[in-house]
């Protein structure tokens, strides 16, 4: 049954895996087998994250960059292709979270949820197709989040970026599954990172009370969706799909 889930030798590229459900995704693909380029703004945890990894025996390459720009995104991609040979793997996780009621919200809160949550998405994604499409074998795993079906008071920026994450990633399965290149989605519900120091402890309170669980997820619950996903055969048959470890938030 391991066999199923092994990622041995495979490329990955994750983003924003400096910390919270990203380095747990790398260090799941680490002890999967998978060699790593791991990206994030964060440098020093990016750089402790890329060391845990190794000591799982995985090999490592780090990338401190912005996801939200063309060039940093295209280099990410670039360096797992020029590291490795090749890509087989996009983990596309970074992000960020911001709360406001939508009438106070800022054109330049609304512009960097879109860049950062959404934009970056597609570039690291345009980046690494053309590459999978002609091995005719690949993985891209977009973290969405439940928000992006539901909605959620004071996020609807970051609610309409996972949105649109979600529909990004049904279109570009369907375009691209022919070849083998299968694109999917993980919307976790709440989870305990870093990400939600943001947000108030209030809006904490209430949204772990109205879940079926009673509680957060953490991040080890979410990243075994990733190594699915991205495994063969485990993963073969998820095509746009959009996978929801979110303590009850969801039930589609």
């Amino acid at each position: 049954m391991t066999q199923a889930f092994s990622l041995d030798g495979r490329r990955a590229v994750v983003t924003g895996a400096a910390s919270g459900i990203g380095a747990a995704i790398a260090r799941a693909y680490a002890q999967a087998g998978a060699r790593l380029v791991l990206a994030d703004l964060d440098t020093m945890r990016l750089e402790a994250q890329a060391d845990a990894c190794r000591a799982l025996g995985a090999q490592v390459e780090t990338v401190t960059a912005d996801v939200g720009q063309e060039a940093s995104a295209n280099a990410i991609v670039d360096r797992c292709i020029g590291a490795f040979g090749g890509i087989d793997i996009l983990v596309n996780n970074a992000g960020m979270l911001t709360q406001a009621r939508c009438v106070d919200l800022t054109t330049q809160m609304w512009d960097d949820m879109m860049r950062v949550d959404l934009r970056s998405v597609f570039l690291c994604t345009r980046r690494a197709l053309p590459a999978m499409l002609a091995q005719k074998w690949g993985r891209v795993i977009n973290v969405a989040s439940q928000l992006g079906i539901k909605g959620g008071a004071e996020l609807c920026h970051y609610s309409a970026a996972k949105a649109g994450v979600i529909g990004f990633t049904k279109s570009l399965a369907i375009e691209v599954a022919p070849q083998n290149v299968l694109v999917n989605a993980i919307a976790p519900g709440p989870i305990e990172t870093p990400l939600v120091d943001g947000i108030s402890a209030a809006w904490k309170e209430a949204k772990s009370a109205e879940l079926p669980l009673r509680r957060f997820g953490r991040v080890e619950e979410v990243a075994p969706v990733a190594v699915l996903l991205a495994s063969d055969p485990g993963g073969n048959l998820f095509v746009g799909q959009t996978l929801g470890p979110n303590s009850g938030d969801v039930m589609p």
